[in-house]
């Protein structure tokens, strides 16, 4: 039997053994004008829309393909590349070699490198905040390499402290062509905590007004429930989703409900405080939902992480990969899709 994949934590260990070792002027596709801008400073939001991009026609249906799903009107794969481990956001809990470890070993080229092997693989989509780093090297996969991934990108919370913020780094990524937005969970959590939601509505609307497939990210439940009361127009969810069954999971007066987001960054980190509630929740949910942190940062093994997060609901699975887990990653997804012929909540997308 072959050993199982190698988790993020486990995968960076396994590689230190084994080696010891970017302001973007308005542009071509002007969708905000300063008109907008005014109208939703002012609290209103402009109709105005931009050309929605035209799809390239679907190839034919490969049985051995990672299935896909409709994100919006975006055909994408099931199973999505993430960006923490690429942008170095790595959730190393109390080890602090790791960050440090996974920065030394992700260079420029080895993120060229992952791009290509999970587009070989059949990923068709990388999602990612908006950093410069990854701006170009994207770019470059893309207009160089010849790379054919979907981009979807958020602003990043260093990038939504204000509306004119905001809506200066949405028209930089549309200029750069990506393929859908969504607002940051770490923007939305502490706004919705904090009493601004108007603030998130704002967000959405500025997104929408693209007219390319837009999202809202969130860790807590209770942002959730905010943005489904209120009716947000927004195409889809990314809403943190895993169980509490590892070994390293928080005991149940361990985890806070209080604060804008789980506990992280503790010796017993975890994402999603109340993942019974969360798929009860998106079970009444008509947009697609895309589940994140479903290995809770590597504390659940793929094939565990996966089949519950795809067996509860979800419509796709967000998954940071070290280009040496994405194959075995990618042929896990495969089965466990494959073998999932009804589930209380229908697909979405």
């Amino acid at each position: 039997m072959p050993p199982p994949p190698l988790t993020l934590t486990a995968g960076l260990i396994h590689f230190a053994a084994k080696e010891i070792i970017m302001t973007h002027p308005l542009s071509r596709r002007e969708f905000i004008s300063n008109s907008i801008l005014g109208a939703v400073a002012a609290g209103a939001v402009s109709p105005m829309r931009v050309a929605a991009k035209s799809e390239a026609p679907a190839n034919a249906a490969d049985k051995d393909a990672l299935p896909k799903g409709k994100l919006g009107g975006l055909e994408i794969s099931r199973l999505i590349l993430g960006t923490n481990i690429i942008t170095h956001h790595i959730h190393a809990r109390d080890l602090n070699f790791v960050r440090a470890l996974g920065r030394r070993y992700n260079t420029d080229e080895k993120v060229l490198e992952t791009f290509k092997e999970a587009e070989a693989q059949g990923i068709t989509a990388f999602m990612t905040h908006h950093e410069e780093r990854v701006v170009k090297l994207f770019t470059q996969y893309r207009d160089k390499e010849g790379g054919k991934m979907k981009w979807i990108v958020a602003p990043s919370p260093g990038d939504a402290k204000d509306v004119d913020g905001f809506t200066r780094t949405v028209q930089s990524l549309v200029d750069h062509g990506v393929d859908a937005l969504y607002v940051h969970g770490a923007t939305t959590d502490p706004l919705i905590h904090a009493g601004k939601f108007a603030m998130v509505a704002k967000f959405v609307d500025i997104l929408k007004a693209t007219n390319l497939p837009s999202g809202i990210g969130m860790h807590n439940i209770a942002s959730l429930k905010a943005c489904e009361a209120a009716k947000l127009p927004c195409d889809f969810y990314l809403k943190t989703f895993h169980h509490l069954q590892y070994a390293s999971a928080p005991r149940p007066e361990q985890i806070d409900h209080t604060t804008p987001w789980a506990c992280a960054e503790t010796p017993n980190g975890y994402w999603c405080a109340k993942p019974e509630e969360t798929a009860q929740l998106m079970s009444a949910v008509k947009q697609q939902w895309i589940a994140f942190k479903v290995m809770a940062a590597g504390a659940i093994p793929p094939r565990d992480a996966f089949e519950y997060a795809f067996k509860n609901g979800a419509d796709f699975i967000l998954a940071g990969m070290f280009d040496f887990e994405i194959a075995d990653d990618v042929q896990t997804a495969k089965r466990i899709l494959a073998r999932i012929k009804d589930r209380a909540r229908p697909w979405r997308g």
